[in-house]
């Protein structure tokens, strides 16, 4: 019989060297045999795709026998530096046809090993059958490698020996210069894996006024400086007619190289007034004049009434935040040059910068093809979400109700509606009654203004017994969760007016309401995970500022497929929407946002799209990947510079879109605030105060994103309802089996951290490292007779282990990974039931099967659930008599401890007890003890189920 391992690849795997990587790789140890891989240099995501065999003597050993893979470091001086390793037991093996790659975490082998990282593996057992094809494959595979080393052996004789020496500047970087590429017969430094940050350093003057440490005045000092020529059209005057009619459709066209902008036509005016400004790219500049042409729209060819040339050099520069250019008037001339007799036209012109206030109203020189419609969907805009409350409706009880069937009792209930909102109360108490109480909380999500009316009605089997119109303009504000007294309100008859009522007051019956707009909440829209905001919706009881939020989108590469994208960021309530850059896979916007921070446990969530809707025929939105960033793990002051992967998970997989380049600063404004808010609650007073349920939170929530896209998508131009969709993460709580398998695992790797330490509390019991099981008996000893030792040693440990992490800590910023999430390797059946409709719209033999396997995932989580709970449940039959032999044996053991206690001092018993548990493994039995067979023996109520 023989046992096979294929190492497939590592990832994440910690650095050992200087250059941030390691030279991983793996040595597997089997029944007193090793055999290692090839060695992969300067990377931390290793791929070898390499098998070994061993033999086992006897099938029946196999069981008894453990399989270890450890991940070294080749540092070359022929040791290997531990990195982790995987322990798997011969008994978990199957045969070939049924095994399958995994992924197993890396562990440590001691406590204080450092370890990071995972192994993928594939081990199974041979038949005879699959012996002799799996060595048939390997024989091959020996082959291939051997010719291969052959032939780029006789390749190295034939050509010449290339050396390359690689210049580094004064001052420059010695790291990029090592890992660059060092042409023909140099070794190519790896690339950087797809799922990684890469760090940038731009010419931006936050970076540049760090490294000269000078004072440097700019608005935009998280992005490249971008020039600009702004042309301001203001009017004109006294414009000179062209038709015979005596009319004049004057509009100007702004023309420089092959790049022209045209302004609004105004019909029949000889004095019109256009004030708009467009804005050229300095890189886009093909000449050294300008034009400035007005014309005469008609239906076959535009006639030109005169023109004005501005040449370039003599424009001035404006730097912002100098006030605006004034603009002049100028006389109109003909092509040749000569004035006109009457006609002069209004504007500026000047040279500045994407700071210029001008700048995110002015035509686009990038859109010059664009019609003026269109124009408005390209441009750079911020919004605000609306400010929203809940609006709660307290259903005490209701008073001489009048039943439409008298000889039949009445079963109350009172429906609400707000809106597109309803609610609808259980029948009151007691049934039959005309006084019927209910006592219950109705929750709407209100929007100011509040137009409209709340709609009470009375309803019994479907028929109206009154009805109630409430203007929100009289409710209550209650933003302390203070008790605000009930009112009782006169009911109107079924379909009668509130002028009606007034003249009749027969129709007495009331309802007792306590109607208020609960502005101490926080209305949740987003996921409280991914949520950026956790202010209340009143004013007077939000928090002040702790710091400020600077964002600078720089710029993105090798967008897939895109020709006019555009971001959209969004943190707290307030939206931010870049200018679209039209036909283009390499935009540069270099815009820059701010927002004020006030809790640092918050998200920044950016992301890329591709306007459809530059046109009037435009259809969705297309998403091309989001990048989110969590404020508390940024360093105070710090401008962080990467290129951030763009990925979308799509029904056909996990596709990568480009990567978007952004700078981000947070700044501390209030230092001991930002570190009481560590301590507050995330959520204002009144969620606990006054809970709400998490299933009636899920129901606003809905109604909540529902506002704040119609809200946002009113505006000019309109954030659209995709866009907001994807921001918000509406779909995310729907059952997905990738993200329940990305949990899984992120349990797993808890769990086996946790594995660890009650690993090395084995090897210390078991005496593996004698060493180490010493220490630990004189710390014991110690902790024995110096208890008051315990707590400070532990606390000492905690502070030197947080100070040996410290020169580990993360430089970059967190970003999406796509290997959490299992995107990478999730397969076509589990993404299609994760973007299916709901309700579903598949066929129910698809429906069936995928039923079939949710019953399945869930069993396993029922199984689980069921161990938990029976062993609490073993604990309380300790006590309880369910076996009465059982307690009565652990109340007479609890007796005799109690009386050995008392008799003897506690160091004694302590130590006794201690060093019995640290006896060496000659003096212990390898069945279970006493005590684990007594507890397992304990009855539980599982067996009590159906």
């Amino acid at each position: 019989m023989k046992v096979a391992v294929e190492v497939i690849e590592a990832a994440n795997l910690l650095p050992k060297d200087s250059r941030g990587a390691s030279n991983p790789f793996v040595e597997i140890h089997f029944n007193n045999e090793s055999q290692r891989t090839q060695t992969r240099h300067i990377t931390l995501d290793p791929s070898w795709n390499e098998t070994f065999v061993f033999s086992v003597p006897d099938s029946s050993l196999l069981a008894n026998l453990t399989i270890t893979a450890s991940v070294l470091h080749d540092s070359g001086d022929g040791r290997g530096q531990f990195m982790g390793h995987v322990v798997l037991s011969g008994s978990s093996l199957g045969p070939a046809v049924s095994s399958s790659i995994q992924w197993f975490p890396l562990e440590k082998r001691f406590f204080f090993s450092r370890v990071r990282g995972e192994l993928c593996l594939r081990a199974y057992y041979l038949d005879e059958e699959d012996e002799l094809i799996l060595n048939t494959s390997l024989k091959k595979e020996h082959e291939k490698r051997k010719n291969d080393a052959e032939e780029v052996k006789t390749k190295k004789q034939k050509e010449p020996v290339t050396r390359v020496f690689q210049a580094v500047a004064a001052g420059g970087d010695k790291k990029k210069a090592a890992s660059a590429p060092s042409g023909k017969g140099g070794a190519a430094a790896p690339a950087q894996p797809d799922y990684n940050l890469i760090e940038t350093s731009p010419s931006i003057p936050a970076l540049t006024r760090e490294r000269v440490n000078s004072k440097i005045s700019s608005t935009y000092d998280l992005v490249e400086v971008m020039q600009y020529l702004f042309v301001y059209v203001v009017k004109a005057r006294d414009l000179p007619t062209k038709d015979i009619t005596g009319f004049l459709d004057p509009f100007v066209e702004v023309k420089l190289g092959n790049y022209k902008g045209i302004t609004k036509i105004l019909e029949k005016n000889n004095n019109p007034v256009w004030g708009q400004v467009f804005a050229f790219s300095q890189h886009q500049m093909q000449a050294d004049t300008l034009e400035v042409i007005v014309k005469d729209k008609d239906v076959l060819l535009d006639d030109i009434v005169g023109r004005v040339k501005v040449n370039l050099t003599d424009v001035p520069h404006r730097t912002a935040p100098d006030g605006p250019i004034a603009p002049l008037w100028r006389w109109l001339e003909y092509k040749d040059g000569t004035k006109l007799r009457h006609g002069e036209i209004n504007f500026a012109v000047w040279f500045g910068t994407q700071a210029d206030e001008a700048f995110p109203d002015a035509w686009q020189s990038d859109a010059h093809d664009v019609s003026y419609t269109g124009l408005i969907n390209t441009r750079s805009k911020v919004y605000f979400s609306p400010r929203l409350a809940y609006l709660r409706v307290s259903v005490l009880q209701a008073q001489d109700l009048v039943p439409v069937d008298k000889s039949k009792p009445p079963n109350a209930t009172l429906k609400v509606q707000y809106g597109q909102q309803s609610r609808k109360t259980r029948p009151g108490t007691p049934s039959g009654s005309v006084n019927p109480t209910w006592n219950e909380d109705l929750l709407f999500v209100a929007c100011p203004p509040f137009k409209d009316q709340l709609v009470i009605t009375v309803e019994d089997s479907g028929q109206s017994l009154g009805r109630l119109l409430v203007p929100l303009s009289s409710v209550a504000r209650n933003d302390q969760g203070k008790r605000i007294p009930p009112k009782w309100y006169n009911l109107l008859k079924p379909g009668a007016t509130i002028d009606e009522v007034k003249k009749e007051e027969r129709f007495s019956s009331k309802l007792h309401l306590k109607i208020t707009l609960d502005t101490g909440y926080h209305v949740i829209e987003e996921p409280v995970q991914y949520s950026s905001n956790f202010q209340p919706a009143s004013k007077k009881i939000q928090k002040s500022a702790i710091g400020l939020l600077e964002l600078g989108v720089l710029s993105a590469r090798n967008l897939a497929g895109t020709k006019a994208p555009y971001c959209v960021a969004r943190y707290g309530v307030k939206w931010v929407r870049t200018r679209t850059l039209l036909n283009t896979t390499t935009p540069r916007w270099n815009e820059q946002f701010t927002w004020e921070v006030f809790d640092p446990c918050t998200i920044l969530t950016v992301a890329v799209f591709e306007n459809c809707h530059i046109s009037d025929k435009g259809s969705t939105d297309k998403k091309l990947g989001k990048v989110r960033i969590r404020i508390s793990t940024l360093q105070t002051d710090k401008v962080y510079t990467h290129f951030y992967p763009l990925f979308v998970l799509q029904p056909s997989g996990l596709k990568k879109n480009g990567e978007l380049h952004l700078a981000v600063r947070f700044t501390c404004t209030a230092w001991a605030n930002m570190l009481v808010q560590y301590g507050r609650p995330l959520l204002p007073k009144m969620h606990y105060s006054q809970p709400i349920s998490i299933m009636l939170q899920d129901q606003l929530r809905s109604r909540a994103i529902a506002l704040v896209t119609e809200r946002l998508g009113s505006a000019e131009p309109p954030l659209r309802k995709e866009v907001v969709d994807y921001i918000i993460e509406v779909p995310s709580q729907m059952w997905s089996m990738r993200k329940s398998k990305a949990n899984f695992y992120r349990v797993s790797s808890i769990i086996s951290s946790l594995s660890s330490i009650g690993k090395w509390i084995s090897n210390i019991l078991q005496w593996k490292n004698p060493f180490t099981t010493l220490l630990v008996h004189v710390l014991f000893i110690t902790f024995v007779f110096f208890p008051e030792l315990i707590l400070p040693t532990v606390f000492l440990y905690l502070f030197a282990i947080g100070v040996y992490n410290y020169r580990f800590r993360p430089s970059r910023p967190p970003h999406l990974d796509p290997r959490l999430g299992q995107a990478d390797v999730a397969n076509s059946d589990e993404l299609d039931e994760e973007f299916e409709t709901f309700p579903t719209t598949k066929n129910m033999d698809l429906v069936r099967m995928r039923y079939d396997r949710l019953r399945t995932v869930w069993g396993r989580i029922q199984t689980v659930a069921g161990d938990i709970a029976t062993q609490g449940e073993r604990f309380n039959a300790l006590l309880s008599w369910r076996d009465p032999r059982a307690t009565r044996l652990f109340i007479i053991f609890s007796l005799l401890v109690a009386v050995v206690v008392y008799v003897t001092p506690f160091q004694v018993v302590a130590l006794l007890v201690g060093l019995y548990i640290l006896r060496h493994p000659k003096f212990r039995s390898k069945s279970p003890s006493p005590s684990f067979n007594f507890y397992k023996r304990l009855p539980s109520r599982s067996d009590m189920l159906l």
